[in-house]
């Protein structure tokens, strides 16, 4: 897998860092396109750790949870099944992440016998006693004076999938190893807005959700030199091909730097010809690459992942036509401008959609449907 240099997304990764040294749980919100899975794999290299975290990071690792690997469910498991699945998805990447084991040395096999027996389906038990076969998996390592985080990516589906006993357990867990043990969780909506927009009770799964109040962080598009390694990267593999900077400097500043619609745009390059300095911030130019079906994908990624409100908000704004705003609508503007799809100039007393491309979509493709 490529390795990013040290200091991509230097922000987040200080922030996060911050948060781990600590040993305490946080939540990252950005919405589709963003590079989450980058930033992710990139919090999760040892020599990430290292940098910033120095001789702490010997005995810490983190662990990715990607929902998407949970076992079929079928919709009328119990809740002891549900959980169970949870679990086992948990104690599966954990057995990923240190295996070998060295560090274990005679309890390595008295760990595997673990793993085996939470998987165990002739056991009768085998549903109620995932909790305490994955607790027993913990402390092996644990105990040896590791400390664990569990980084949820899409945490929206982990919600979707799992009963609220299931992450009441992991906040026990965690008040039971709080030097030890803590969480991340990666979503496109802060967790109090998708706990309303997927109508769970906020009192079930709050014991959880609490250990997230005081620490979230908005991840935005990438930052000038990130982008520009990107875009290095992209015409490395592309040899064959020349780009202007002018052409770049379009791309840059028509995709706000978001890693996706980078990596869409630079396809289109070519396509859209020779760029001359005045294109560079040309609305014209910005709709034609907003017209290619690869950034149009792209752009309908982050049009999904937003709540109705938020793209009644967008809407409103993309027609230049002055309306006046609920109480929820205005707390959608201001989520909107944490994630960098809505900038204020305060001279002018108005609102812009960023980046360019996504706006050109929003006039163009939603505004038409």
């Amino acid at each position: 897998m490529r390795k990013n240099p040290l200091h991509f997304r230097k922000e987040e990764v200080n922030y996060v860092m911050r948060r781990w040294q600590a040993a305490e749980s946080c939540s990252l919100v950005g919405v589709g396109s963003v590079g989450k899975s980058n930033l992710l794999q990139h919090l999760s290299d040892s020599d990430v750790q290292v940098h910033f975290m120095g001789e702490k990071a010997a005995n810490f690792k983190s662990v990715i949870i990607d929902p998407n690997l949970l076992g079929p469910i079928d919709k009328d498991a119990s809740e002891q099944v549900r959980c169970w699945a949870g679990y086992e998805l948990l104690m599966h990447r954990l057995y990923l992440a240190f295996y070998p084991f060295d560090m274990l040395g005679n309890d390595a096999n008295n760990f595997f016998d673990i793993y085996q027996a939470l998987q165990d389906g002739t056991n009768p038990l085998y549903a109620y006693m995932g909790l305490r076969y994955f607790e027993l998996g913990l402390e092996f390592f644990l105990r040896r004076g590791m400390q664990i985080v569990f980084m949820f990516d899409e945490f929206e589906e982990l919600l979707r999938q799992m009963p609220p006993k299931f992450f009441q357990t992991l906040r026990g867990l965690r008040d039971n190893h709080k030097s030890s043990l803590s969480y991340l969780a990666f979503s496109r909506e802060p967790i109090p807005v998708l706990l309303r927009k997927m109508g769970i009770s906020d009192v079930l799964v709050e014991p959880f959700t609490e250990l997230f109040t005081d620490n979230e962080y908005y991840v935005g598009p990438y930052n000038s030199v990130d982008a520009q390694a990107m875009v290095d990267r992209l015409i490395q593999r592309n040899p064959q091909q020349s780009y202007s900077p002018y052409s770049i400097e379009f791309l840059l500043h028509a995709s706000g730097r978001y890693a996706g619609i980078l990596r869409a745009g630079f396809r289109s390059l070519e396509w859209l010809g020779n760029i001359a300095p005045n294109d560079i911030e040309s609305d014209f130019m910005v709709e034609r690459l907003a017209s290619r079906r690869p950034v149009q994908a792209e752009c309908e990624t982050i049009w999904k992942g937003l709540t109705d409100v938020e793209q009644y908000v967008l809407k409103i704004v993309a027609k230049q036509q002055p309306e006046r705003l609920d109480a929820e609508s205005e707390r959608a503007v201001a989520l909107l401008v944490q994630k960098r799809l809505l900038q204020v100039d305060r001279q002018r007393q108005a609102l812009y959609i960023q980046p360019p491309v996504f706006r050109a979509y929003i006039a163009n493709v939603v505004l038409r449907e």
